[in-house]
């Protein structure tokens, strides 16, 4: 595809990496594919990259991850090892589709050791999950640690940071600035294979010891996106 590598090439990338950690759940929702979401998602991060952003895109394995963890399960014995395995594999399968969606803007190949830097001119790179023991949120935050980032974007399928799983609790109060040890005491201090929580508890024993602020917003709101892309504190919740 040389006219596409082309237009690469002049895209003038002055920034760093901005890290946003996507939930597989927006990419690939349990109700199934949203194409109308995924061109306007495609078209909102190459609108950035025109401007001289960088991203990397961390994939998440989603319902897909837990689907498959809960048919092993049911079907056989698993160990945490065995179900983060499989969770791994999701992400990857995840990640290599959204890479498709970006063509050549993106590396070739997917990210999966978030200790590595990628040499690569190309102002995307797709990163899927990498070891057990955590999920692609500590991913994320490894990476904005090998790239020199101060913040990780958090994007799921809700808007905000709850005391308490709205799901499940109407009553649950949004949060919208939190402290590590406030969000500590929501999360937990141990990592479950496909556990539901706003953030891994090893990623944010991490992000706390780095220093870093984690945005965390509704993906599946291409504005909302957008906003916090160009700096827009005032949505989501903040994490320092």
């Amino acid at each position: 595809m040389p006219v596409l590598r082309n237009k690469i090439k002049k895209i003038n990338n002055k920034t760093g990496y901005k890290i946003l950690s996507v939930g597989g759940s927006i990419i690939i929702p349990p109700t199934g594919f949203d194409i109308g979401f995924l061109k306007k998602f495609r078209a909102l991060i190459l609108s950035e990259v025109k401007k001289g952003q960088k991203f990397i895109l961390v994939i998440g394995g989603g319902a897909t991850c837990r689907q498959y963890q809960k048919a092993a399960g049911a079907a056989v014995p698993m160990t945490d090892r065995d179900l983060d395995w499989l969770g791994i594999k999701t992400t990857v399968l995840n990640a290599e589709f959204v890479k498709a969606l970006f063509k050549d803007y993106a590396y070739e190949e997917v990210a999966v050791n978030p200790t590595k830097k990628v040499k690569t001119t190309r102002p995307i790179i797709i990163a899927a999950g990498w070891k057990p023991g955590c999920s692609t949120d500590k991913d994320a935050v490894l990476l904005a640690k090998t790239y020199g980032a101060t913040e990780v974007i958090n994007l799921s399928n809700v808007d905000y940071v709850y005391n308490s799983d709205p799901k499940k609790n109407k009553n649950a109060k949004k949060l919208t600035r939190l402290t590590w040890g406030e969000l500590k005491k929501i999360v937990g201090t141990k990592w479950q294979p496909g556990a539901n929580v706003p953030f891994d508890p090893s990623a944010a024993r991490l992000a706390q010891k780095l220093g870093l602020v984690v945005k965390f917003a509704r993906g599946t709101d291409v504005k909302t996106i957008s906003r916090i892309l160009n700096g827009d504190s005032t949505l989501g919740t903040v994490i320092s």
